[in-house]
């Protein structure tokens, strides 16, 4: 015969249901865990991806003086540090090849390698 927790002893029952809640609030820890675990999983691939997207643009340094020109450079490059405004591809080659804005490619990171300019 199957005994049912109402039919045991007071004392008993607050222990089963002390170890029931002992239990739960494990499973809670261990899942607490879990969503730390991931959490920071999907913060390092964000800072990846945005990593790898930086990586993959150009960024303008404007002159410095009126007979300067501008310099371009490779989003990652340190010499320039900027962090919003990057370039695409198409953006990279128009400033280079453009007569108004005549701009330099960065002698360190060398920009534009990849960029297929056009002869």
């Amino acid at each position: 015969m199957i005994e049912l927790m109402s039919d045991l002893p007071l004392e008993q029952r607050l222990a089963k249901n002390r170890a029931v809640l002992e239990w739960l609030e494990w499973q809670v820890s261990q899942q607490r865990l879990k969503v730390r675990e991931l959490e920071v999983q999907v913060e390092q691939d964000r800072k990846r991806r945005e990593r790898a997207r930086i990586e993959m643009s150009w960024k303008i340094q404007p002159k410095r003086a009126d007979e300067g020109r501008p310099i371009l450079h490779r989003g990652g490059c340190n010499l320039f540090q900027n962090e919003m405004g990057y370039l695409s591809r198409m953006d990279a080659v128009i400033a280079l090849t453009d007569d108004e804005v005549k701009a330099e490619c960065c002698a360190v990171c060398r920009p534009e390698t990849g960029l297929d300019l056009p002869s």
